[in-house]
């Protein structure tokens, strides 16, 4: 877990972990989802490759957080996957933060055909990997250490030849070197370690183009501040909505936009 009381001072690079050998213990779960017709395979590699989830994985591992790590996974029509049963888990062991923003765009119709979309935090890449298959130019972006995950799900899922970009961004060090003009900035579950906060808001500001919205999916935890990054951090740059609530799951989605310039 992060350090509950971090040098204000200290360089952005402090805030992200960048040793490899985080955890001993490793393993991985494969699952299907089927979203806007496409059937995706994801496999979620828990342990040392995690970066800064990592921190978080292991102290749900441990019962330090109390949070849901299990979810049912919507098993896609067998017509889908031609008559043949999967043999993969029944759970998916990660936050459902990712799993609602999909379901979002699903039902409300999304449109992401020729929309240059970049995805923060990506972690398995999911919420990316739909948006390009259904037609955005994509780039899914995490810590280096969760990029090989996030490669072998876009490899599993998208046509040869029609791949997503897959690149490390750390918030508040390297943003610059991406473009300041994108149409969609997603994130799921990227909302939980306020010394970050700073640094997002940051690169939220640079990457979201002047007429593009961002979609935001995250558990409402009191205790990380999340309600605070929502209701007084973020609308002080953006016009921010709740665009969906889920009571069950304390999981918001908000989109935002850049506020209209006040007339001179």
């Amino acid at each position: 877990m992060a350090d509950p009381d971090p040098d204000p001072e200290s360089e952005p690079e402090s805030v992200f972990p960048r040793e490899d050998g985080l955890f001993a213990d490793s393993y991985s779960e494969k699952s299907l989802f089927c979203f806007c017709g496409h059937v995706l395979s994801i496999t979620q590699n828990f342990g040392s490759r995690l970066g800064v989830a990592a921190r978080v994985w292991d102290a749900v591992r441990s019962g330090l957080l109390r949070v849901r790590v299990a979810r049912e996974v919507r098993i896609p029509d067998p017509a889908l996957l031609g008559g043949a049963h999967p043999s993969y888990s029944l759970f998916f062991s990660f936050l459902p933060q990712a799993l609602s923003l999909c379901n979002y765009f699903e039902s409300q119709n999304v449109d992401f055909r020729g929309k240059k979309v970049i995805e923060l935090g990506a972690g398995t890449g999911i919420v990316g990997i739909l948006a390009a298959l259904q037609g955005g130019d994509v780039t899914i972006t995490d810590l280096p250490l969760a990029l090989e995950q996030i490669q072998g799900n876009v490899q599993a899922n998208m046509p040869a030849g029609d791949r997503a970009q897959v690149r490390a961004l750390s918030w508040g060090i390297d943003q610059h070197v991406f473009p300041r003009d994108y149409d969609l900035v997603l994130g799921a579950d990227i909302v939980y370690l306020e010394p970050t906060f700073p640094l997002l808001l940051g690169t939220l500001q640079h990457l979201c183009g002047p007429h593009g919205t961002i979609y935001l999916a995250s558990k409402m935890r009191e205790e990380h501040g999340t309600e605070s990054f929502f209701q007084h951090l973020l609308p002080q740059h953006f016009q921010l909505e709740l665009a969906q609530r889920d009571e069950d799951e304390n999981v918001n989605i908000y989109r935002a936009r850049h506020r209209e310039p006040r007339p001179a």
